[in-house]
Formats: C-alpha cells, sequence, structure tokens
C-alpha cells in the first residue's frame, strides 16, 4: 500500500470510530415484574399484611340524591316572572310544587330564594320587585308545607343577571327568583 492509500484508509477508519462512539445508546426500558402474588392465608382465613384496595363505582349520568345537583336537575331552582310582577305563575307553581316535594324528601336541607330582575327601572325599584318575588316564591313553598324556619329571601335586583343581553330574550330570562341550596345537601 502507498502512503497515499494507508493515509485514507486511517482517516476512514477514525471517522467511522467517531461515528460509532458518537451514536446514542439505546434508552433503558422500564423492568415489568408481574403482579403480586395473593398473600397466603393463615389457618383461620385471615391475609398478613396487604389491605384490599376497593375501587369506586363507575360514574353515572345520575346526580347523587340529596345534592345540589339533583336538586337542580330534578326540581329545578328558578322560577320567571313576568315584567313587572311578582304573582306566581302557573308554570312556575309546577316547579314549585316539585321544589317542596325535594324539600320535604330533605328535612334537613336550608334554602336561600333570591329575588332577581332585570336591568330596566331604577336600582332600589328592582331591588323592591326581586324581594316581592323572593318573598311569593317562600310563601309559596311554606303553603306547599315546608317550614318558614327552613326558608331565607335575599333580593339581588338588577346587579346579578342570568343573561347580559339587552334584548327581551335576556329580559325574560332574568326576571326570575332561583332557590339555593343554603345548607343540609350532601
Amino acid at each position: 500500500m502507498t502512503r497515499n492509500n494507508a493515509l485514507r484508509w486511517t482517516v476512514l477508519l477514525a471517522a467511522a470510530s467517531v461515528l460509532a462512539a458518537c451514536q446514542s445508546a439505546p434508552k433503558p426500558q422500564p423492568e415489568t415484574s408481574p403482579p403480586p402474588a395473593a398473600p397466603a392465608a393463615d389457618a383461620a382465613g385471615a391475609s398478613s399484611d396487604v389491605q384490599t384496595v376497593r375501587r369506586p363505582p363507575p360514574v353515572s349520568g345520575t346526580p347523587l340524591p340529596g345534592t345540589v345537583q339533583d336538586f337542580v336537575i330534578n326540581a329545578s331552582d328558578r322560577v320567571f316572572f313576568d315584567v313587572d310582577q311578582y304573582e306566581v305563575r302557573p308554570d312556575a307553581a309546577v316547579v314549585l310544587e316539585r321544589q317542596a316535594a325535594w324539600l320535604r324528601r330533605y328535612p334537613a336541607v336550608q334554602v336561600r330564594i333570591e329575588g332577581n330582575a332585570d336591568e330596566r327601572g331604577t336600582r332600589e325599584y328592582n331591588l323592591a320587585l326581586g324581594s316581592r318575588r323572593a318573598n311569593a316564591v317562600r310563601e309559596h313553598l311554606i303553603g306547599l308545607g315546608i317550614s318558614p324556619a327552613r326558608i331565607s329571601t335575599i333580593s339581588f335586583g338588577k346587579e346579578r343577571p342570568l343573561d347580559p343581553g339587552a334584548d327581551e330574550e335576556a329580559f325574560k330570562r332574568n326576571r326570575n327568583a332561583r332557590t339555593a341550596i343554603a345548607s343540609g345537601a350532601r
């Protein structure tokens, strides 16, 4: 071999060695081991030192009975009113009958009736109207057998709109009384 050929081979071998040295090692794989064997039971049938872990039941589409979600879904938490009115409408009476039935089923639950109004009118007028609406709902629930001691009222007037819009549909949604669970639910 000539000196040039030897030099070429030396350079090629050196380059191959450098490339081989730079090559990364394979990533270590996590060890997989079989699950631990069930503990041996003693003569009395008790197992040693291992506690059984119980998994929670799968989530279902229905709320737990006695929860706020149960109330909202099964009784509905809101009734609506006509413009400048606080009388309980027939459609609202049906909702309040469901609320009363739910409250009779869960006698430890306390509620707060929140009276609301749309944005039209003065702040003072809407606070007074919201108060009348909340009290109308309270009196209706009392008439259906719910203890007055379980029901408080508050008026938010136009301060907490359900719908921030400024059209008739928004006004309809904002003229309401909401029955909120104050305490005693799961």
